[in-house]
Formats: structure tokens, sequence, C-alpha cells
């Protein structure tokens, strides 16, 4: 609790906005829910461009915003999404609505990633960089799939531990 207060603050002293950003995803079965992040990105960041990926140096990314990245501090209201039930602590990544339908289009097997409760984390996160490309998308996606046939208690206990660590040293953000 005491480190989301300080970073409510950080966010409101950093740029106007809200502290919490809500966007609607796709979850399993396609159902569509809302995510909770804090605002790491300055308000109506995609107003003039509509949904596009982040990049390695996003202008729309504040200050405290790349701090909260690098620490995956922003995912932290997304354990609200886990206590509803939308949400998992691992499993495949949810998506905007735009993204899927675009994906699902261009990648084979794309939506087989809706058949499971996504998650905060995920054996494609911290086995590979954020998406920057379709490229990026397909290497994901197969990750993912291997973690839909392969779930288990076991696997999702080493991919939590892999996220310390991913949390811990900084990587797979961009690197």
């Amino acid at each position: 609790m005491p480190l989301n207060i300080f970073v409510a603050l950080a966010i409101r002293l950093d740029s106007k906005g809200p502290v919490l950003f809500k966007q609607e995803r796709i979850g399993m079965n396609s159902k569509t829910f809302n995510i909770y992040k804090f605002r790491s990105m300055y308000q109506d960041a995609e107003k003039n461009t509509g949904p596009v990926w982040s990049t390695k140096d996003d202008p729309r990314v504040t200050r405290v915003g790349k701090i909260m990245r690098k620490l995956r501090i922003d995912e932290i209201p997304q354990f609200f999404n886990v206590l509803k039930g939308e949400m998992s602590l691992v499993g495949p990544r949810p998506e905007r609505k735009f993204f899927v339908e675009q994906l699902s289009q261009q990648i084979p097997y794309y939506k087989r990633r809706l058949k499971v409760r996504p998650g905060i984390t995920g054996w494609a996160q911290v086995k590979h960089k954020y998406d920057e490309s379709i490229e990026d998308v397909k290497v994901k996606l197969r990750y993912d799939l291997f973690y839909i046939e392969n779930m288990s208690l076991r696997m999702d206990i080493k991919i939590l531990a892999r996220t310390i660590l991913v949390v811990l040293f900084g990587k797979g953000h961009y690197s």
C-alpha cells in the first residue's frame, strides 16, 4: 500500500491526468474487460495516432512512466483484475480488440491465446521483449501456445520466479 501511494503521488507530480489508466482488453473466450494500470503515458497519448505499439524510446511515456515500466510497477493495479476473475497471475497477456482483430487475420492460431484466462505475466513476457513488430508478436505467440499446451502449477511457479528476476534485474524491457 505505501508503494501505491508513492507511485500515485509521483504520477500526479510528473504529468496531468488520472493516476490509473483503464483500457478495454480481450480476455478468455473473447470476453472484453477493463484492465487497470498505473498511467505511464501522457493523457490521451494515442489521440492523434490511434492504437499503436510502444517503442523503445516512446515519446508518449512520461519520466515516471519510464521508471514504472522498467520495474513493472505500472502493472500492480492488475491484481484488481485478478481478484475480479478477469485475469490470472500467469497467462498470455491480454490485448486490445484492435490488435486482436488485426493479428488474428495475419497470424494463424493467434486466437488460441483467448482459450485461457490472460495473465499479469506469462511465458512470453519472461522469454521475450515488448512487442514492437509483427515478428515480435509471432515469437511471443509461440511462447504463449507452448504455455497453454503445458500449463501446470510447476510452470506457473517457474514463470513467477523468472518474473521476479526480470523485475529485479531489468531484463526483458527492450533488451
